[in-house]
């Protein structure tokens, strides 16, 4: 971490006590956003009622929720500035606030991930080993011709480097039955993966029929992506978080988390205010990524919190986050919703790695941003306060 980071590129001051027509300008300014981008941001009619029947079944009308702009983000040496959805107060101001603190030391680091989604295949009816030696033994000496076949049902995929890359076989114990589960690891470079990964394992399923012992069932994504882990680090200076106790109190919060799974699950939903927030100003998926976070926490038995605190030499306090992330920038609602195109074209992102990168990021933030509050005023004084704002106009 850098202790004289250059000031942060292109991030007004105090852009919350701007109008929300200001806050407009000041963002077009800074982009710079077409008058149809512009559009975007001052209708909350943007897509006509015919388009959104398309989405979902069932329509009768839209829902709104606030589209904002975190600030104060650098990652990797890179300013960004956040767009998130939340109907939640205080969420953006948390995540601005963190990502502010964590400036002074150089912003966030966040590491390379994999864009690997596992897709897997359920064999039951295989009741003695000898059947189970056979389909191992099969799947083994035909790994190779089994990757090409799927590989050959995407090659738009494969021609930019993606692909089926290995498949890997879990045996398991259920009350009924045992079963055999087979894992097909594909790179899914750009996408979420679930279309790409579901449509493969689908076709491998029905090429399998009659080539091994058993009964093929679910033929799904896993949404626990254990190959696609982003990391992300930030050091934060003790004086801007208010302390060496707070930093102390933080710390005793953490270790709390560890030891109590009450406790464990609303830290991990305070990182997910942020993250969520992300995913549905950008398209993804929120859903299946909860799924996947909130089984990451569980792996080793316990439910854990998803980041770590620690104090350094300095005094300052060290922040870390380790969570499955799949996240797409082609395919679904990332190309269909033009407010999710937007959001992708203010982050200047070029890859879904460099989006599950930011994305772990602000998930640090928020969650350091919550912690202080906690270890400090406590959570409620600023929720409240951006809270109230919502009822001056009724009263």
């Amino acid at each position: 971490m850098n202790p004289t980071s250059p000031p942060l590129k292109n991030t007004p001051p105090k852009f919350h006590s701007h109008s929300l027509t200001e806050r407009q300008r000041i963002i077009q300014e800074i982009i710079p956003l077409s008058e149809e981008d512009m559009q975007l941001l001052r209708s909350p009619g943007y897509i006509p009622i015919e388009k959104f029947d398309l989405f979902s079944e069932n329509i009768i009308g839209t829902f709104h929720l606030p589209y904002s702009i975190a600030t104060n983000f650098r990652i990797n040496q890179k300013d960004y500035l956040i767009p998130m959805v939340s109907e939640e107060s205080s969420v953006i101001a948390a995540a601005s606030h963190g990502a502010k603190i964590a400036l002074k030391s150089g912003g966030f680091i966040s590491d390379p991930i994999d864009p690997v989604m596992i897709g897997q295949i359920q064999i039951l009816g295989i009741p003695n080993q000898e059947d189970i030696n056979e389909i191992m033994k099969y799947i083994s000496a035909h790994k190779q011709s089994l990757l090409e076949y799927m590989n050959k049902q995407d090659p738009k995929l494969v021609s930019v480097g993606g692909g089926a890359l290995d498949i890997t076989i879990r045996e398991i114990q259920t009350t009924k039955e045992k079963m055999l589960i087979l894992h097909v690891m594909v790179n899914v470079k750009d996408a979420m993966g679930a279309n790409i990964v579901n449509t493969m394992v689908e076709r491998l399923s029905t090429h399998l029929k009659g080539k091994i012992p058993g009964r093929i069932n679910l033929r799904i994504i896993s949404n626990l992506a254990t190959h696609r882990i982003a990391k992300a680090r930030a050091e934060f200076d003790q004086t801007l978080l208010g302390g060496s106790k707070i930093v102390d109190n933080i710390i005793d919060a953490y270790e709390y988390a560890c030891a109590d799974p009450y406790r464990a699950s609303t830290h991990n939903k305070g990182i997910m205010n942020g993250i969520d927030a992300v995913a549905i100003a950008t398209g993804n998926d929120y859903r299946a990524l909860e799924a996947g976070a909130h089984a990451y926490a569980s792996l080793k038995g316990t439910y854990q919190p998803l980041t770590s605190f620690s104090k350094n030499e300095k005094g300052n306090l060290i922040g870390e986050i380790e969570i499955p992330l799949a996240m797409g920038i082609i395919g679904g609602m990332t190309t269909q919703h033009p407010l999710a195109q937007l959001s992708l074209k203010i982050l200047g992102v070029k890859s879904a790695e460099e989006l599950c990168q930011i994305t772990a990021a602000v998930g640090l933030a928020q969650n350091l941003a919550a912690l202080r509050a906690l270890a400090n005023e406590g959570i409620q004084q600023g929720h409240m306060k951006l809270h109230n704002r919502k009822f001056i106009k009724k009263s």
